[in-house]
C-alpha cells in the first residue's frame, strides 16, 4: 500500500467551518500546516489541493467543495487524473459511532450512514483506508443531522482537536511502516490516555 492522497471530508464555506462534520477537513488542514502546504481551488476537480512531502512520499491532500453527501464525484476526478489507485486513498471523516477522544484507523468497510463515505463508495469502491475522528453521537437517530452540522462543545472539539494532532502524528508511521504499524500506533495511545 503507497499512499498517494489523502481526502477530508467537510462542508465548504464560514457556515459550516466549525461544524463537527467538518473533521475531516480539520485533519488535512492540520496536515498542510504541518508539512507546509497551501490550498487551492482546483476547478477540474472541485475540490481545494495541495501536495506535501511526508517521510519523503509525495501525497496530494483534497478537500472536496461539493458538499458532504456528493464527496465521490470530487476525490474520483482527482484519483483518474493523477492515475492514482484507490488503495492509495485515505478518507478522514467524522464518526458518530466513536466518541470524541477517540480516533481509529481502518481498511474498508460499509459507509456505516456517511453521506459522504456512501457516494465516495459508490464512486470508488470501498477499498481505501478511513481516518474515523469520533465526534459522538447526540443519543437519537433523528437529531444525527443537527448535531454535525452545530457546533461542538468546547471539551469535545479540544478532544477532537487532540485526536486530529494524535493522527498527524502517525501519518509518518503509515507512509513508512504501513497500516498495522500506523494502527497500533495509533489506537495504543488511544488506551494509554
Amino acid at each position: 500500500m503507497n499512499l498517494t492522497m489523502i481526502a477530508g471530508l467537510g462542508n465548504p464555506g464560514d457556515k459550516y467551518e466549525k461544524t463537527l462534520h467538518n473533521a475531516g477537513f480539520w485533519f488535512v488542514d492540520e496536515l498542510a500546516r504541518r508539512y507546509g502546504g497551501h490550498f487551492n481551488y482546483d476547478k477540474k476537480f472541485d475540490a481545494e489541493v495541495c501536495r506535501v512531502s511526508i517521510e519523503g512520499t509525495e501525497i496530494w491532500l483534497a478537500k472536496p467543495q461539493s458538499f458532504m453527501n456528493m464527496s465521490g464525484q470530487p476525490i474520483r476526478a482527482l484519483l483518474d487524473y493523477y492515475r492514482n489507485n484507490v488503495r492509495g486513498l485515505l478518507v478522514a471523516h467524522d464518526e458518530i459511532d466513536l466518541p470524541p477522544g477517540t480516533v481509529r484507523l481502518k481498511k474498508g468497510g460499509g459507509h456505516g450512514g456517511h453521506n459522504g463515505l456512501r457516494d465516495i463508495i459508490r464512486h470508488c469502491g470501498n477499498d481505501f483506508l478511513r481516518l474515523r475522528l469520533g465526534v459522538g453521537h447526540p443519543g437519537e437517530k433523528d437529531k444525527v443531522v443537527s448535531y454535525v452540522l452545530k457546533r461542538a462543545s468546547a471539551s469535545s472539539e479540544a478532544a477532537i482537536l487532540t485526536n486530529i494532532d494524535e493522527a498527524a502524528d502517525v501519518m509518518p508511521t503509515l507512509v513508512d511502516e504501513g497500516l498495522n504499524a500506523a494502527m497500533k500506533k495509533l489506537h495504543t495511545r488511544d488506551k494509554e490516555q
